[in-house]
């Protein structure tokens, strides 16, 4: 948990920097937050917050409620797709390349496994595929243990690496109906409310959707939350679990991205809720569900520009908001350095 005992000398700092009181809005909180964290353990609050290697992590797995039909994709897309991550081709990539975001790419649990020597990409299978949560709980008990320890594992390594803002994205065919579930089942919100379009359903798929993911809802709603993570989870879901709740023991931020994303980061609040204090929400998705799921975490995100690719893009859009706020609470003058009297 993070201790607060710098957080009135970081608000003073804020309030006497050359602007009306509370004038950069949410880029204020950010900043304390910031400062807060990179204070920790020290006698005085840090008046110089450093950005260190930004680090996007895209976990990758399988689902096998796929099978039913509930994407326009076929599962093969998921494999596919990570190999366009390493070949640098998709979204995420451009926004890395154009935030200066390094990235990661995780093999959490896909079909087949990648043919690859890049640099860029991790190894932490937890199987090919998770069951058909529809019908039987998606992973084991070992697997779920597995993957919050991949997760943690593969944090620890990043920070160790240099890292100190972490961001998390995913691709996983069938990976929305895993998150509108997970909502469901923890919230207790209606799963006509939480399941959304995904890749583009249409009206016929999106009925079939619903029916298939309130199954799963109906087997686990009530459980605790690393169970129902075990019951209607992904492998790459769980993996950031883990990833969330290692960014807290290792005192580090992690900018939150969209509806998939917020699913692991809402189980995490439930197995630790200190680790909320670490997450920043870089933007609310397009995708249905995401507005309930940021009102259960009680979470303001930085913008909203409709977007619901997931990739972790709309975290590394962010990393040039956080920038910002980093360089005005190092570098803004204060109304004293500057001579001005209010």
């Amino acid at each position: 948990m993070l201790e607060k005992n710098h957080s009135e000398a970081i608000w003073h700092r804020i309030n006497r920097k050359t602007k009306p009181l509370g004038s950069l809005g949410k880029l204020e909180h950010i900043g304390h937050k910031l400062a807060l964290i990179q204070s920790q353990g020290k006698s005085d609050p840090v008046t110089n917050i450093e950005i260190k290697k930004p680090t996007v992590l895209v976990f990758a797995g399988d689902h096998g409620i796929a099978a039913d039909g509930v994407s326009v994709a076929p599962q093969e897309v998921t494999q596919q797709m990570v190999y366009n991550f390493l070949a640098g081709g998709a979204a995420i990539n451009c926004f890395c390349r154009a935030n200066q975001v390094e990235i990661k790419v995780i093999d959490a649990g896909i079909l087949k496994p990648i043919e690859s020597d890049s640099k860029q990409l991790i190894v932490q299978r937890l199987g090919e595929s998770t069951e058909n949560f529809a019908h039987k709980p998606a992973m084991t008990h070992e697997q779920v243990e597995t993957g919050l320890e991949y997760g943690e594992k593969i944090v620890k390594a990043t920070i160790d690496g240099g890292s100190n803002l972490l961001m998390f994205g995913e691709m996983g065919i069938g990976n929305t109906s895993s998150a509108a579930a997970i909502l469901a089942a923890l919230s207790r919100r209606s799963v006509e409310k939480c399941v959304g379009l995904g890749t583009g359903i249409n009206e016929q798929q999106l009925r079939k959707k619903r029916q298939l993911v309130q199954l799963g809802v109906n087997r686990c709603r009530g459980q605790n939350a690393q169970e129902i993570l075990r019951q209607v989870g992904g492998f790459e879901i769980v993996q950031m679990v883990g990833a969330f709740l290692a960014s807290a023991k290792y005192n580090t931020p992690v900018i939150v991205d969209g509806f998939i994303a917020t699913s692991a980061a809402y189980i995490a609040t439930k197995i630790d809720p200190s680790c909320r204090e670490y997450m920043i929400f870089a933007h609310q998705s397009h995708e249905s569900g995401h507005k309930f799921m940021l009102q259960e975490l009680a979470a303001t995100p930085l913008f909203d520009l409709s977007l619901r690719l997931g990739e972790g893009t709309g975290a590394v859009l962010a990393v040039a908001l956080i920038r910002s706020s980093v360089e005005f609470y190092n570098n803004m003058a204060s109304f004293e350095d500057a001579g001005v009297d209010m």
